[in-house]
């Protein structure tokens, strides 16, 4: 191959189980539920021809935290989530503003958006609901320190933009 010519780089074809989180695929805007925070924008997209699922999360313009969410603000984030195909799992991958690096496994199915994750000392988990429309998730994020007893993290509402803020 001589030093002009162009190299085309293909991509893997995706598996059909990527298919669930086509419901998170756009633009939305973040809420914090009981603390009326945000918005927070929220895109998820998909990348290397639909083989990984990215989401970037920022504050959105205007937007201002009230303690302790200022002196502990995770945004910017990333996340990126691709399939295992022999364990029929999703894995996520997370990075913020602070440093914070984690592994969470994730599921969609039947309306219901999950991630989870066992570390030492700080398990967490979230659920959330899909509605059938497709324009507002209602979920909660949740923490514990055994894996036993669990505790309220925070409640958030993704709505779709262009939908109206649920009340």
């Amino acid at each position: 191959m001589g030093r002009d010519e162009e190299v085309v780089m293909r991509v893997p074809t995706p598996h059909s189980a990527l298919r669930r989180l086509d419901v998170l695929v756009g633009e939305w805007e973040m809420w914090l539920v009981g603390q009326d925070i945000g918005p927070v924008r929220t895109e998820f997209a998909w990348l290397e021809g639909g083989v990984f699922l990215a989401q970037r999360t920022d504050l959105a313009p205007g937007t201002e935290l009230p303690e302790p969410w200022r002196s502990q603000a995770p945004f910017p984030t990333v996340t990126l989530t691709g399939y295992d195909d022999s364990a029929d799992l999703f894995t996520t991958l997370y990075a913020d503003g602070r440093g914070v690096a984690r592994t969470y496994s994730t599921s969609v199915s039947d309306g219901v958006w999950r991630q989870w994750r066992a570390a030492p000392g700080f398990h967490q988990r979230f659920t959330a609901d899909i509605d059938t429309t497709h324009r507002i998730v209602k979920g909660r994020w949740e923490r514990s320190g055994d894996g036993e007893e669990w505790a309220t993290d925070f409640d958030v509402t993704y709505t779709r933009v262009g939908a109206p803020r649920p009340s």
